[in-house]
């Protein structure tokens, strides 16, 4: 792991750190020992720091590769179900038949919410956004599991990971139920996953909601396209948590926190929003000279991405389902037309195609949920359903290592040197 050293020249000082490699992408330096030598790192976003070792997930986004646990997503999203992925990344290996159908009943068994966890929504305004409930509420769950709550107790540890990815959809469709006056809708355990999820969202006590295979398909593609994306801000959120010793239900929760923020869980709600800014088709051409001037602060949102340098490999599938799910609900909205003209310019325009602009999964993701009727508000709340079991993956992984240490960066201080204080006079 560690056969090269790097060296470091400060002031005549020569400084040895070993260079560490993984299984795949860059080699690392390991600077654990600078401290020791009076110095520190300075990262701010810590972009070029490597906060921790994990075997989960896998990242090259100059090569357009996301693998977890060594699979490329792309045959992820087409060959397994959204279930599979999360045995796989909790586990590490794909389960066989009777190892899924066994963590599948377990979770359908714990997609119930205990009736006191209703009471937690009256407390809120009926205009109270769909994230305020889901961070509070998911924190709330650890007062119900109380004497279950050992970290250092792999089993526990487990149990608490199945119940957060069983019930973050029983709580989503209860924030959305909520915020439109609707009642809670209990979970079915004759449905899937994915199409228990839907139900409680739309179905009414006065009538059957039909679950679509098409729309239900899709829903289970956004689940596993968002399921984990390596130490991105709010992974990296629930593993500072947890470094702490905080119990699981906290950690998921200060990783909800942190999806909330417009510059990570909000880019699919930001599409959406930019699409109703253009208004309709004709509007295009104009908004399209505007993101090419830079001078202009007009962007066009869910297409490119920050780590993905070439294309998205979610986004191909994505795209598929999109298609798949506008062709089966025939919906004419002009938001959507909008959203599917962009598409045709960005893979033609020599522009885009230049840059590598492409439509990425928040583009994609955001014309799905809109597609099936999902409000906007409620995009980031499916996005951290999806998400929760990469948290509670690396959150498990983090607590099998006997060497965890609580997070602790430092800083460049670079406020006012030591000075007396002057008391006032009285």
């Amino acid at each position: 792991m560690a056969d090269r050293k790097a060296t470091l020249q400060i002031d005549g000082q020569s400084i040895e750190l070993p260079v560490l490699t993984g299984t795949a992408g860059y080699d690392v330096v390991d600077v654990r020992t600078l401290g020791k030598h009076g110095y520190f790192t300075f990262d701010p976003g810590f972009l070029a720091t490597g906060s921790c070792e994990s075997k989960i997930t896998y990242i090259d986004g100059d090569q357009g590769i996301l693998l977890h646990r060594g699979y490329p997503i792309d045959q992820l999203a087409t060959q397994a179900d959204y279930l599979e992925v999360c045995y796989m990344l909790l586990h590490g290996e794909a389960p066989n038949e009777k190892e899924y159908e066994e963590f599948k009943e377990t979770i359908t068994n714990h997609t119930m919410v205990h009736q006191g966890l209703h009471g937690f929504f009256n407390g809120f305004r009926r205009d109270a956004h769909p994230m305020a409930m889901v961070c509070a509420v998911t924190g709330a769950l650890s007062s119900f599991y109380h004497d279950d709550l050992d970290i250092h107790d792999e089993k526990q540890r487990l149990r608490s990971a199945y119940r957060l990815i069983a019930k973050m959809p029983t709580i989503a469709a209860m924030a959305y139920k909520f915020s439109i006056g609707q009642p809670f809708v209990y979970p079915r355990n004759d449905l899937s996953y994915s199409e228990n999820f839907l139900n409680m969202m739309f179905s009414v006590p006065a009538e059957d909601y039909e679950i679509s295979p098409v729309v239900a398909k899709a829903m289970d593609r956004v689940f596993t396209l968002h399921a984990d994306h390596e130490q991105n801000a709010s992974t990296s959120t629930v593993r500072l948590a947890g470094s702490s010793g905080a119990n699981p239900y906290a950690c998921i929760a200060a990783g909800v926190a942190s999806l909330w923020g417009p510059a990570h869980g909000g880019a699919n709600e930001a599409c959406l929003r930019m699409l109703s800014e253009i208004g309709s088709v004709d509007n295009i051409p104009e908004y399209i000279e505007r993101a090419k001037d830079k001078n202009d602060p007009f962007r066009l949102m869910g297409f490119g991405h920050r780590v993905y340098k070439n294309f998205d490999p979610r986004a191909t599938v994505m795209r598929e389902s999109a298609h798949e799910v506008l062709k089966e609900l025939n919906i004419k909205d002009p938001l959507l037309d909008v959203a599917m003209e962009l598409e045709r310019i960005a893979l033609e325009d020599e522009y885009f195609v230049e840059k590598k602009l492409y439509p990425n999964v928040d583009f994609y993701s955001g014309i799905i949920l809109k597609a099936i009727g999902i409000p906007t508000n409620m995009f980031t709340v499916i996005f951290a359903l999806s998400r929760t079991v990469g948290w509670i993956s690396h959150w498990h992984e983090m607590m099998s290592e006997s060497s965890q240490k609580i997070g602790r960066p430092r800083q460049l201080y670079t406020g006012e040197a030591k000075r007396d204080f002057k008391p006032l006079k009285r």
